[in-house]
């Protein structure tokens, strides 16, 4: 209380809350009649003056109260508005710092479009088409010195994309890069843009090729196209009147062949022209890097005649191109594949394998984002060698996703392979409704030879040998495929058709000729011919897994079970994904008396092949058997 008193008198009311000066000037009251009474009893004067005094600090004391009582409304109405104050700088702080962060996006924004400028202007190889020169006369025909160039970047454009590409990585990214996005007219603005500083930054730093020429007419109508550009050899192109859009073809091709020769080779195989294919190779090989002249020469081997040359000299040939090639681009994975058909069609399978299990190594940890991108046949041996069936479906159709619907492989479309592969698969309605789409994709032929596969693979004999009719044996660089026609003729009750296929030149060396005569020996009643046929096929391939599956189901039908399970479960750990020979191994396990195993095998093999009807049936046979 008595600081309270003192406190009042030095003036710190400021420090005490409103609400304590009542009991502050009661306390004094009764403090200074305390004091009083108590002085009163000494000297009356003192009492007096004390008491006077006393008096006086509860009248000021009063005053001080009343001052505060007034000053309260004050206080409250002035913190009031402090507060609104405060929640106006918050307010006010909040869009400061907005605005900051606003304008620190912006910078960064800009900071990383420039970041993005430079990179693209250091890194950009882009062939830039640049407005012609035209006669102002042509103009009211619609020809301009821009449309002139737009309609060499629609050839231009066209061109790459028809070109079925390999589907490999560094081709592709070369593709991307040179030509798929970055191909444009370069059309000049006003005034300063974004779109200008990057060209500026990328004229002074890149390695941009521009391309311009000039359309002139003669005084007799004719029209003359000239390209000229940056490394460019300039070329002329002559005709009437109307042939603007025949010099415009001329003119992208010179200019396609000039800047991306590989590709343009490629596209000429593509499209027949391997004359022309192999004298561009032989002029141009020696000006590109190691990724292109691997391209050239893979391309150029395949154009290889086999006019007066018998075909295992030239497949020879061909070898060493593809192993060349190989050798300046290990991870040219077309090279890879093309060896290994060659080496198929010399009897060499095991080899071929082997390039396979290369091409592998050589793809390392990339395998499976390869095949998920579709990289065209790089395992499209490797796949057919161990059946893995699906695995090759979904190889063909990313390939084909990624090369305009027709798949990268210039022999053909890639869904008369996925229809062969689900003939294999023993997917009847899948294999038909793939076929639907061959007659608008490949010759009368190559349709019938097609037809006839998938018929022989899904047991449809009479026709199948009726769509055999209508190939050319001997004709197919496929041997090993044309020897599955030698059972379907023996079936259809032609033997003497299905020994001239197994007469072809080189079956002799093929694995599933040699299995397939082992069949067609068995039937014919020679079961010791049989075994020799099926001990070769073993022999000429150990590694693959068609053979053992052949001669184990032969030793099944002979009564041979623990024979016959020896010999599919090789098949078996040399194609485990293959579902033939784990259905067949079921087969032979229910013929023991061992439905329950039989059961896993059968669900094994539904993994690889869902949709057999066959294999469906013996699987719920071995289930209802089954403890």
């Amino acid at each position: 209380m008595a600081e309270g008193l003192l406190g009042g008198v030095l003036g710190n009311e400021d420090e005490k809350p409103e609400t304590e000066a009542p009991e502050a000037l009661a306390s004094a009251e009764a403090f200074a009649a305390a004091v009083a009474a108590r002085l009163s009893g000494n000297d009356p004067g003192v009492a007096r003056k004390t008491e006077v005094f006393l008096d006086r600090q509860a009248e000021l004391l009063q005053i001080q109260a009343e001052h505060l009582r007034d000053e309260h409304a004050l206080r409250v109405a002035h913190l009031a508005h402090q507060s609104h104050l405060l929640i106006g700088q918050r307010f006010g702080q909040a869009i400061r710092l907005a605005f900051q962060i606003v304008i620190a996006l912006v910078v960064i924004v800009i900071g990383a479009g420039i970041v993005v400028m430079l990179h693209d202007a250091f890194s950009s190889h882009s062939v830039v088409i640049d407005s012609f020169n035209a006669p102002a006369g042509l103009a009211s025909r619609g020809v301009t010195g821009t449309v002139v160039a737009s309609e060499v970047l629609n050839e231009l454009t066209r061109l790459q994309q028809a070109t079925r590409t390999s589907d490999l990585a560094q081709q592709k990214r070369s593709l991307s890069n040179g030509w798929s996005n970055a191909v444009r007219v370069d059309v000049p603005e006003t005034g300063v843009s974004l779109g200008e500083i990057s060209q500026l930054l990328r004229a002074r730093f890149g390695h941009d090729l521009h391309i311009g020429g000039s359309l002139v007419e003669s005084a007799s109508g004719g029209l003359a196209l000239t390209v000229s550009g940056d490394n460019l050899t300039p070329k002329t192109f002559t005709g009437g009147a109307d042939d603007l859009d025949k010099l415009v073809v001329d003119a992208a091709q010179h200019v396609y062949s000039q800047f991306q020769p590989a590709l343009w080779v490629h596209y000429l195989v593509d499209t027949g022209r391997c004359p022309e294919a192999i004298s561009v190779s032989e002029s141009l090989y020696d000006t590109g890097d190691d990724q292109s002249r691997a391209s050239m020469l893979t391309d150029w081997a395949t154009c290889l005649s086999t006019d007066n040359v018998d075909v295992a000299t030239t497949a020879r040939s061909r070898l060493q191109m593809y192993q060349e090639a190989i050798a300046l681009d290990p991870q040219f994975w077309w090279a890879y594949a093309m060896e290994e058909n060659d080496l198929t069609a010399l009897g060499e399978e095991e080899e071929a394998w082997r390039v396979g299990q290369s091409a592998r190594r050589a793809a390392g940890s990339r395998v499976s984002q390869l095949v998920a991108r579709g990289e065209p046949a790089l395992y499209l041996s490797d796949m057919f060698f161990t059946h893995d069936l699906q695995a090759a479906t979904q190889e063909f159709i990313a390939d084909a996703a990624a090369n305009g619907g027709s798949g990268s492989k210039s022999s053909g479309t890639n869904s008369e392979y996925i229809a062969i592969a689900e003939a294999e698969l023993h997917d009847r309605a899948a294999a038909a409704l793939t076929l639907q789409a061959l007659p608008a994709q490949s010759s009368p032929g190559k349709i019938h030879w097609d037809r006839a596969l998938v018929d022989g693979e899904l047991g449809d004999t009479a026709d199948a040998d009726a769509e055999w009719q209508g190939t050319i044996p001997g004709q197919s660089f496929n041997i090993s495929l044309e020897c599955a026609f030698a059972s379907i003729e023996e079936a259809a009750g032609h033997p003497d058709r299905a020994d001239a296929i197994l007469a072809l030149p080189g079956a002799e060396h093929l694995v599933d000729c040699q299995r397939f005569r082992g069949d067609i020996l068995d039937h014919r009643g020679d079961w010791a011919g049989a075994q020799q046929a099926y001990a070769q096929s073993v022999a000429l391939a150990p590694d693959l897994p068609a053979g053992y599956y052949s001669w184990g189901v032969a030793l099944a039908r002979h009564g041979d079970l623990p024979g016959a399970i020896a010999k599919l479960q090789a098949a078996n750990q040399r194609g485990p994904h293959w579902a033939d020979p784990l259905k067949a191994w079921g087969d032979v396990l229910v013929k023991q008396g061992h439905p329950k195993d039989a059961l896993a095998k059968y669900d094994e093999a539904l993994k690889y092949a869902p949709n057999w009807a066959a294999l469906k049936q013996v699987r719920d046979a071995a289930a209802r058997k089954s403890p």
